[in-house]
């Protein structure tokens, strides 16, 4: 049995991570409230009921479905009672009545507003006035109070239609439907029928059949278009009619196809008799060019709603362990149809397929107006060495960004100064940057800055304040371009009124005293590390499964010029090694922990000056040092050419990495591990993610891959949590 979620899953988390408003104005019915508790990862929802309502709601379901999920789930929606909506009223019944009058049906103020305000067409009118992305209902509503004024409302088409789509069980003879897979398209969506409606509703049939199956799975669709008597219309198609509506299929195909080469393999048949469709005595048909189908049918267009109806409640009745979802065709994916006898799965389904859709067909970017998920707007700033990576976020887009290059000839007026003399010099940069992309300060809500050398403090957002902005100046515990994050970031907000932030800065400890223990008093650990993707991975990780950084516990390996890995225990960040001081795996750039007894010969050997050995320890240490270049893509290519050195350095890094990663174990004092993760430029290595999964197999939890630092959306999604009022800002210094 094709395992169509899954393939959905695939493709959904493939899409952009922009995730669609979707309005559901059943929020009431346990089902809907199932069904949204597993679709948090794909869209924001929007429940039509008071708050109180819902959670009380949620409140006697979250045993049965996992109070983590439950709570995430809620955490990421909003909650909308119409009648506290006044101005989106005012907004739907003025288009109502505008719309009324332009079909010849008007109406008065009072009839508008009566009728938007009832939660089904309140919901598809926020979806035609750009509010929303999509509206799900059908569960509770009937046709009249739903899906009629959503077809009406939202078709983007001459023609609509619906689609009812079943994966079948195995146990259903497969030589029916290949693979036991069948589309039913229902061709009485659409009020009047001629050949040409007809024809569109096959060939949209099909398309949706294309769209959701991958090719290795059906490598062709084929359609028969049942004709229903010769009686003619008034109980479906005639044999006649679908004949003419068959000569039309070539023409209206070929633009399918002139759009996606993936529609070429559709095929449609015309003039089928139901009885025919439905047996194995469909394997009889042909193609239009003659050749044989071997095989039935897996896209049947139903004669009128009665048939198309019957038929998709008898298969689900008949085979309640099958796949089944509605999708509608014509709307532009703005829509979801569901029978009132659906099931959670169901619904979750039909939200993924035609979420799936939006994304992949339908060139869809973000939802047109904020209304219910206010996109704040977040300047970023990322200071390096020799440039400055600036971002503009609206909510978790990245709008803008560009990497701010500063030429060794302009940095080199401020050579033996304290990295403060490089302020007003990036702060300008910066402000042509905004001007480049027509921006002013008054458009920002907030700026967030990387965070530098600071005191020990635990993770989250910080408010820069004055303190702060001392400590940095001075630069009492260290020089580094990230310092400059914050007080960029206050200088351009001074006298707006708007924040500036840093975020989980390399200096984030939550470490217990013991973690800092080592065996010479005047030596404690001192933490310091990759903060920032560290925590914004197990942030991802725990998103990802619809819970909260608070609820995990996993192992995060930053893989990059410097290894850090730690140990994050229920929202706290708790054993890390000191990367900056070369602790722990030798990485591309750094020594890693090296024999204590050598390197104190090795210091008075006199061979190397102090600042050597600095350098050596972090910057021409490890592989470059070992190997003689830091390109692990380099080290592949000789592996792979059999050099012997190569091969030896290399399973040695993959062994320090797993024994780094398998060493934290006891910082969760018993708990099981959920995850290992692996995170940082390393982890694209397809050749070491594999050594690592197979070298860390014994811990018995799996390991999930983030490739990269994503440094720049945890500065804005910091922030954001902030603005949204998920989390507050704190202030330094701790107390």
């Amino acid at each position: 049995m094709f395992d169509i979620e899954a393939s959905l899953d695939s493709r959904l988390l493939a899409a952009p991570r922009n995730r669609p408003t979707v309005m559901f104005p059943e929020a009431l019915d346990p089902r809907t409230l199932e069904a949204v508790c597993h679709l948090g990862r794909f869209i924001r929802p929007v429940f039509l009921a008071p708050e109180s309502e819902v959670r009380a709601l949620a409140a006697g379901e979250a045993d049965r479905l996992g109070r983590d999920r439950v709570e995430y789930t809620l955490s990421e929606s909003a909650f909308v009672d119409p009648a506290s909506r006044p101005d989106l009223l005012e907004e739907f019944a003025a288009a109502c009545l505008a719309f009324a009058e332009a079909k010849g049906r008007p109406m008065d103020l009072a009839e508008s507003r009566r009728l938007v305000a009832e939660p089904g067409r309140f919901g598809i009118w926020a979806v035609k006035q750009g509010h929303a992305d999509m509206v799900v209902g059908g569960a509770t509503h009937e046709p009249r109070a739903f899906f009629r004024p959503m077809v009406e409302l939202l078709t983007q088409r001459s023609v609509a239609c619906e689609a009812g789509v079943f994966v079948l069980p195995d146990s259903h003879p497969d030589d029916v439907y290949p693979h036991n897979i069948v589309v039913f398209g229902d061709v009485g969506v659409n009020a009047t029928m001629s050949p040409r409606t007809l024809a569109e509703v096959a060939v949209g049939t099909c398309a949706v059949a294309r769209d959701l199956i991958p090719e290795d799975v059906l490598p062709e669709i084929r359609c028969a278009m049942v004709s229903y008597s010769n009686r003619g219309s008034d109980e479906g198609p005639s044999p006649e009619l679908v004949r003419q509506a068959a000569e039309l299929v070539p023409e209206i195909l070929a633009e399918r196809v002139r759009h996606a080469e993936r529609y070429r393999s559709i095929h449609i048949r015309g003039e089928v008799k139901v009885s025919v469709a439905l047996s194995r005595r469909s394997a009889d048909l042909y193609h239009a060019d003659g050749l044989p189908w071997e095989g039935g049918p897996n896209v049947i267009v139903c004669p009128n709603l009665d048939m198309g109806n019957l038929l998709y409640h008898l298969y689900a009745t008949r085979f309640p362990e099958a796949r089944k979802f509605p999708v509608m065709f014509g709307l532009w994916f703005q829509g979801v149809d569901l029978p009132m006898d659906c099931t959670p799965e169901d619904i979750r389904l039909a939200v993924k397929a035609s979420v799936m859709r939006l994304h992949a067909y339908g060139q869809w970017q973000r939802t047109p107006k904020d209304t219910f998920f206010r996109r704040h707007r977040v300047l970023v700033l990322n200071p390096g060495s020799t440039s400055t990576k600036t971002s503009v976020f609206e909510g978790d887009e990245e709008r803008f960004t560009e990497e701010l290059q500063h030429p060794a000839e302009d940095l080199r007026a401020f050579e033996g100064q304290p990295i403060t003399a490089q302020f007003a010099f990036r702060k300008e940069a910066v402000l042509r940057f905004l001007a480049q992309k027509g921006l002013a300060l008054d458009d920002l809500d907030a700026v967030s800055g990387r965070g530098g050398l600071l005191r020990p403090i635990p993770h989250g957002t910080w408010n820069v304040g004055a303190a702060m902005l001392e400590d940095l100046k001075a630069g009492a515990r260290g020089e580094h371009a990230s310092n400059l994050g914050a007080l960029i970031a206050a200088e351009l907000v001074a006298g707006t009124g708007k924040p500036a932030y840093i975020v989980d800065p390399v200096v984030v400890d939550e470490a217990e005293p013991k973690v800092k223990i080592s065996g010479l008093k005047e030596l404690p650990r001192r933490v310091i590390s990759h903060a920032l993707n560290q925590i914004a991975t197990a942030r991802r990780y725990a998103e990802e499964h619809e819970t909260f950084y608070e609820r995990v516990n996993v192992v995060v390996a930053h893989m990059g010029g410097g290894i850090t890995v730690g140990a994050h225990r229920k929202g706290r960040y708790i054993d890390v090694n000191n990367g900056l001081d070369g602790e722990g795996p030798f990485s591309p750039q750094r020594t890693g922990t090296l024999p204590a007894g050598q390197l104190i010969d090795l210091c008075f050997s006199g061979k190397y000056a102090k600042a050597e050995l600095k350098t050596l320890n972090k910057g021409r240490g490890g592989l470059i040092d070992l190997l003689g270049t830091s390109d692990m893509r380099e080290v592949e290519r000789r592996v792979a050419e059999g050099d012997a050195e190569a091969r030896l350095v290399f399973d040695a890094m993959a062994y320090q990495i797993a024994k780094a990663i398998s060493a934290l174990v006891p910082a969760f004092d018993g708990e099981p591990v959920d995850a290992i993760l692996l995170t940082g430029g390393l982890a694209r290595s397809e050749r070491l993610v594999g050594e690592l999964r197979r070298l860390t197999s014994a811990l018995g939890c799996p390991v999930r891959v983030y490739p990269g630092e994503n440094e720049m959306a945890a500065l804005a999604k910091g922030a954001l949590r902030v603005l949204s009022g998920r989390e507050p800002a704190k202030d330094y210094p701790p107390q």
